[in-house]
């Protein structure tokens, strides 16, 4: 235990001691109940600010200012476990700047937002460890420094905890690394110098070389070809400094992973155990006050604009002082302005008026879609069929696959016809459906998607083709196609007309090169394309791609939105009653802002430009970001809770002093607090974000801001990449364009459908600040 701890916990137990004496003292004089310093009801009242001292049921103590039953302002706190927290507080949470020390004797100094590390902080270890840099959700993202307690060095791009980007790592041998990392691993471009002199320069692949490169000596001497570990990839030739050509080399190049590389391990340094968001409790909280002492109030900015509450109802907007009745101040210490029943979402009575609507949200319990596809179905045996199928092709036995694709794979006669008659023969096993024909479409390509997806074969085989049946959902799309979910809801298959598979089969180079080249692309993940073709007088072909689910999680989707940027029949047909968390809303029905970190909003947005330009340059268009939303607080009656913090100012005897910092943060529940919150390592699934209401206009498809906010989990992904601009809809986009305005149609160029599509969703989404 630190020496620093130690004084305080003394203190601490001095400072009780002392307490419970006088409150002894008091309970025994006629004048114990005219003391100021010691206030005995818990309770605070509205806008006031306090100076306390308090000890919690659990052991914890908090020393501070003190508004609204939990900390606000400047404070300490002390865990019963020894952790320690000097710093700023807004509405019971570390937000602004604050010192973390752990019983270790490991600290963070630094900026916090909403009771996470974030921001910039520096991060000293235990064993000297630290970390300078950005901070992003407790973990390092952004830029930083990091000195290593074996006395290693790297300083550079981190993203997610670990080094990626561009970065310089240093050993403390002398040896040292420049160039690109990701996930922790020297991987792509770069150049490695050892102490000696040597050096290697070219392409990493999972922190070893691979691929083209060179190695030099110091005597000039060098070695240039494709590296491997594997001796049968290893192929190159050696050049000595004064001769032109190639000769036979006396240095095995595998000495380079042997030997050389083994002195270049890129050390993991020191964890952190147990983050600052992962210790922070739900207000109020059970305890004694040691001292409580009125220090100033909290009065509402005059600045703010009016706000609209989740009812539909506006507030007064400004000039509500804290000393008005007491149902003013109740709405306001509720984190709510003026008069607001519970926290369902709405209609606004002037967007009805326009034929714009926001729907009442009536959170139910989760419920599966789809109907289970069972014996008797019309769709039994096409299920048993594509079953046996994938069974088939991802079963049996392949080479390892690289990465690096021959053209010839991606060839469209590139396909694989099987015949599975029902007595079975050597390579298919006997079943029960009629007898049938199965086809793989450029087999090696989605194999390697397979792998470049991380997705495991036993468990793809598992979840598609075990013991459980597939789910259809019960309406087909509008497109025609009918889609079914796998049981653990991980797989989504589509049935695709012709069209589509030459669409897919001749834009597949590309898209397996966007894939590959950008790793948090949105664009839909495609596993296989396969046809059934059954036998008989029907003679019946079905065409399928299987897919990813976006929404597969634990987390319920509440809300789900289909986003192009048009407005023509871009609003649900649906009654407001019969509206669900299974209905697929549209741009029309849109009343949220989405806001996400600043570092994911930058990444989305430069993720959107990207699959836009692939999209555009594929002559695709109308596709769509699809948004599910997740609301992190439900009350009981089945309505999302608003997470809205107004600004205030707190003063001493009515001087103005900044409480908020930044400002209203919304809050975030205490079951959220545990690193299950954490932004995940893929943009566009499980984003913890805010959804902020707004009001929306004749003129504009995303709304004005109102400031109500709710903390929302966020799942979305861009689909329906498979429609380019053929006849049809270039007529389409003539016939309608004489009926209505051009712009608001969906059918339009793929140029201009990508301008109009990543404006509207950049504006539909903004960086928290």
């Amino acid at each position: 235990m630190s020496k620093e701890f130690s004084g305080i916990v003394k203190a601490w137990e001095l400072t009780l001691r002392k307490s419970q004496a006088a409150a002894k003292k008091r309970a025994n004089g006629i004048f114990s109940t005219m003391s100021v310093a010691h206030v005995d009801d818990d309770i605070d009242a509205p806008g006031e600010v306090y100076h306390v001292e308090k000890i919690f049921s659990h052991g914890d103590m908090y020393t501070g200012q003190w508004s609204e039953n939990c900390p606000n302002g400047h404070g300490k706190y002390l865990w019963s476990d020894g952790c320690m927290y000097v710093g700023d507080w807004v509405s019971g949470k570390t937000t602004g700047r604050g010192k973390f020390s752990w019983p270790s004797g490991a600290t963070y100094e630094g900026q916090f937002k909403n009771g996470y590390m974030d921001g910039e902080g520096l991060f000293t270890g235990c064993s000297n460890d630290t970390y300078k840099g950005s901070w992003v959700f407790n973990m390092k993202h952004g830029r930083g420094s990091r000195n290593y307690a074996n006395g290693d060095y790297y300083g550079g791009e981190w993203r997610r905890g670990l080094p990626d980007g561009q970065g310089r790592y240093q050993w403390s041998n002398g040896n040292q690394y420049i160039g690109q990392w990701k996930n922790g691993k020297m991987n792509g471009q770069g150049t490695m110098m050892w102490a000696n002199g040597n050096k290697y320069d070219g392409c990493w692949e999972e922190g070893e070389p691979k691929g083209n490169g060179t190695f030099r000596w110091e005597d000039g001497s060098f070695y240039v070809g494709v590296w491997s570990k594997d001796p049968a990839e290893q192929a190159g030739a050696f050049y000595t400094p004064d001769s032109q050509t190639a000769t036979p080399p006396d240095w095995d190049p595998q000495q380079l992973y042997s030997v050389l590389m083994e002195e270049c391990t890129v050390s993991s340094g020191e964890e952190i155990c147990g983050c600052p968001s992962e210790k922070m409790i739900s207000w109020p909280c059970e305890g004694e006050f040691l001292q409580k002492q009125h220090i100033g109030k909290v009065y509402k900015t005059k600045s703010k604009p009016r706000r609209r509450s989740v009812d539909g109802r506006l507030s007064d907007g400004e000039g509500i002082s804290l000393d008005t009745d007491t149902d003013a101040r109740s709405d306001i210490f509720s984190g709510h302005f003026g008069s607001q029943r519970s926290e369902g979402l709405e209609s606004y009575d002037s967007d009805a008026s326009r034929g714009f609507r926001s729907h009442c949200i009536k959170i139910q319990p989760a419920k599966t879609q789809g109907d289970t596809i069972s014996k008797g179905h019309k769709n039994y045996d096409l299920m048993l069929n594509l079953q046996l199928g994938i069974r088939h092709s991802v079963g049996r036995p392949a080479p390892a696959t690289s990465l690096d694709l021959r053209a010839t794979a991606f060839d469209p006669r590139e396909k694989v016809w099987t015949r599975f008659p029902p007595e079975g023969t050597k390579h298919t096993p006997p079943h029960q459906s009629c007898d049938f024909r199965w086809k793989d479409y450029c087999p090696l390509v989605f194999r390697t998607l397979r792998k470049l997806f991380k997705v495991d074969p036993a468990d793809y085989m598992i979840s598609i083709c075990g013991n459980d049946a597939l789910r259809e959902l019960s309406s087909p799309g509008k497109s025609g196609s009918f889609f079914y979910l796998t049981n653990d809801d991980k797989y989504m298959i589509k049935t695709m007309k012709k069209s589509e598979v030459k669409v897919f089969i001749r834009m597949l180079p590309a898209y397996y090169n966007h894939v590959r080249a950008f790793e948090n692309t949105l664009v839909t993940k495609f596993f296989g394309l396969h046809c059934v073709k059954m036998t008989g007088s029907a003679q019946k072909k079905v065409r399928f791609v299987i897919m990813g689910n976006l929404f597969c999680s634990e987390y319920a989707i509440h809300r789900r939105y289909d986003l192009k940027g048009s407005s023509l029949g871009r609003l649900t047909d649906k009654p407001e009653s019969e509206i669900d968390s299974t209905t697929t809303l549209k741009d029309l029905d849109l009343n949220f802002v989405f806001r996400l970190p600043k570092v994911w909003y930058e990444e989305f947005c430069r993720q959107v430009d990207h699959d836009c330009d692939f999209l555009e340059q594929e002559r695709i268009m109308d596709y769509s970001l699809l948004v599910g939303v997740h609301f992190k607080e439900v009350s009981n009656s089945g309505e999302p809770i608003s997470a809205y913090v107004h600004s205030s100012r707190v003063g001493t005897h009515g001087e103005s002093g900044d409480l908020d910092g930044e400002g209203a943060a919304p809050q975030n529940s205490s079951a959220e607090a545990g690193s299950s919150w954490f932004p995940p390592g893929s943009l566009g699934i499980n984003m913890a974000a805010k959804a902020e209401l707004t009001m929306r206009s004749d003129e504009v498809l995303v709304g004005e801001p109102t400031g109500q906010y709710y903390d929302v989990i966020l799942f979305f992904g861009i689909i329906d990449i498979l429609q380019d601009y053929d006849i049809s809809k270039k007529l389409e986009h003539a016939y309608k364009s004489f009926q209505y305005d051009p712009t608001s149609i969906s059918a339009v160029d793929p140029k201009q459908y990508s301008n109009r599509f990543r404006n509207f969703i950049l504006k539909a989404f903004a960086a928290d600040t």
